[in-house]
C-alpha cells in the first residue's frame, strides 16, 4: 500500500520543527515542560559543551525551554545520580542506554566492514594487552582521568592530525564504542572514566534493528521532520530512515519524513534565544532549507573574520530565525554585555519582545544587561 505523501509549505515545516523542539508557546491551559528530565527525555539528548561565553550550551538549551525557573543544579543532580548519562558528550536518559548498547555489541559494525573499520579493528586487536591493562586499572581504581590510565600500546595510533600517537585517548574512545568504558563524571574540566558496567543500567538490550528503529522514531519526534537519509555525522544522526510519514516541502527539493502527530496542530509562537548548538539549528543544512537562515558558529574563527560574534545566539521569533545576539557574560563585572543584535529581518514590532527575552536571560544569569 502506497503511503500518503504530506505536502507542506515551508512555513508549515518550520512550525512543525519549532513545536517538536518545545520552542513554541504552550497551547492554552498547558504549561511549559515541568522538569529538566522531561525536556531531555523529549529531546532525546543534551549536548555537553563547556564553553560558557554566556552559559554552557546545555544550560542555555534548558533555559530556552523551561524559562528562568530552570536551575542548573537540577541538571547537575540528574547527572550525579546517573538519571542522565554522558555518552559521547551527549547527556541521555538512563533508560535509553540499552538502545545504544545494542549497537555497541556489533562494534565495529555489521559486515561487510569498510576499510577504515577493518583498520580500526586491527589496531585494537594489536593492542589487546593495553586494552586489558586499562580495564584492570579502572576495575581496581576507577573512576580515573585519562592521564591515570596506562599506555602499554604495542602499536601507536597513526594519523595525519592532532590525534597522532595519542594512544590511550584513541583506545578509550574505541572502548566506549565497544561498550566497555564510559564517562563517569568530571574532576574540574577533566573527564573521569570507569567501567561501563558501573555506569550503564543493566537493562535488557533489544536486537539491533529494533534499537535503531526506536532511536529513529524518537529522533523524529524531537525534530518534527527530517530527511530519511543524510550524510553520516558523529554522535547523533540527522536522518530518521522510514520513521514517521513521507512529506515534501514546497520550494525544497527531495523527500522528508514528518511526525504525523504534529500535522495541523495549532501553533502559537514566542521569542527564544538559542544556543549555537541548539538542535533546531545544529543541522546547518536543514536549518538553511527550512529557515533560510545564514549562520555558523564563529568561536573557532580569528576575531577579525567573525561577522556575528564569538558565540552569537540565533534569535527565534515565532517560526522565523530573524537574527543573532552577540552577548558575553562578564561575571567579574556582574554584566551581560550585549555587543550587537544583528537583524537578518527587521524586528519592528517584535523588538520589545526580543529585548525582554535578553533581559530575562540576564536575570537568570544574575547579571545586569548592558547594551553597547
Amino acid at each position: 500500500m502506497t503511503e500518503r505523501v504530506h505536502r507542506l509549505s515551508r512555513g508549515e515545516a518550520r512550525r512543525i520543527a519549532v513545536q517538536a523542539q518545545l520552542l513554541d508557546q504552550p497551547r492554552s491551559g498547558q504549561p511549559r515542560p515541568g522538569s529538566v528530565l522531561e525536556v531531555v527525555r523529549h529531546l532525546t539528548m543534551l549536548q555537553v559543551e563547556p564553553t560558557a561565553a554566556v552559559a554552557p550550551s546545555a544550560d542555555v538549551v534548558l533555559w530556552s525551554r523551561l524559562g528562568s525557573a530552570y536551575d542548573p543544579a537540577e541538571l547537575e543532580e540528574l547527572v550525579a545520580s546517573q538519571q542522565l548519562i554522558d555518552l559521547d558528550q551527549r547527556l541521555r536518559p538512563r533508560e535509553d542506554l540499552a538502545l545504544f548498547r545494542a549497537e555497541m555489541r556489533h562494534w565495529p559494525g555489521r559486515p561487510p566492514l569498510k576499510d577504515w573499520q577493518e583498520r580500526t579493528l586491527a589496531w585494537v586487536e594489536a593492542n589487546e594487552a593495553c586494552r586489558i591493562d586499562v580495564l584492570e586499572t579502572l576495575r581496581q581504581d576507577g573512576p580515573l582521568p585519562l592521564s591515570a590510565l596506562p599506555d602499554t600500546c604495542a602499536v601507536p595510533w597513526r594519523s595525519s592530525g592532532w590525534n597522532n600517537a595519542k594512544n590511550v585517548k584513541m583506545l578509550v574512545g574505541l572502548m566506549v564504542e565497544r561498550g566497555e568504558v564510559a564517562r563517569a563524571g568530571r574532576e574540574g574540566r577533566e573527564v573521569l572514566w570507569d567501567l561501563a558496567e558501573r555506569v550503564y543500567p543493566d537493562d535488557p538490550v533489544p536486537d539491533l534493528e529494533s534499537a535503531l528503529r526506536e532511536r529513529a522514531e524518537r529522533r523524529l519526534r524531537a525534530l518534527g521532520l527530517a530527511r530519511p537519509r543524510a550524510p553520516v555525522t558523529p554522535g547523533e544522526p540527522n536522518d530518521v530512515g522510514e520513521a514517521g510519514e513521507p512529506a515534501v516541502i514546497e520550494g525544497v527539493p527531495g523527500r522528508w519524513r514528518v511526525d504525523p502527530t504534529l500535522l495541523d496542530r495549532p501553533f502559537a509562537g514566542r521569542v527564544a534565544l538559542l544556543s549555537p548548538l541548539d538542535r533546531l539549528v545544529f543541522d546547518r543544512k536543514r536549518m538553511t532549507e527550512l529557515f533560510e537562515f545564514d549562520y555558523q558558529l564563529e568561536m573557532y574563527k580569528p576575531a577579525a573574520q567573525r561577522r556575528w560574534g564569538y558565540w552569537a545566539m540565533p534569535v527565534l521569533v515565532r517560526d522565523r530565525l530573524v537574527g543573532k545576539l552577540d552577548a558575553t557574560a562578564d561575571r567579574a563585572e556582574g554584566e551581560l554585555r550585549i555587543d550587537a543584535l544583528h537583524e537578518d529581518e527587521p524586528l519592528d514590532a517584535d523588538r520589545d519582545a526580543v529585548e525582554a527575552e535578553v533581559d530575562d536571560l540576564a536575570r537568570w544569569l544574575g547579571l545586569e544587561p548592558v547594551w553597547l
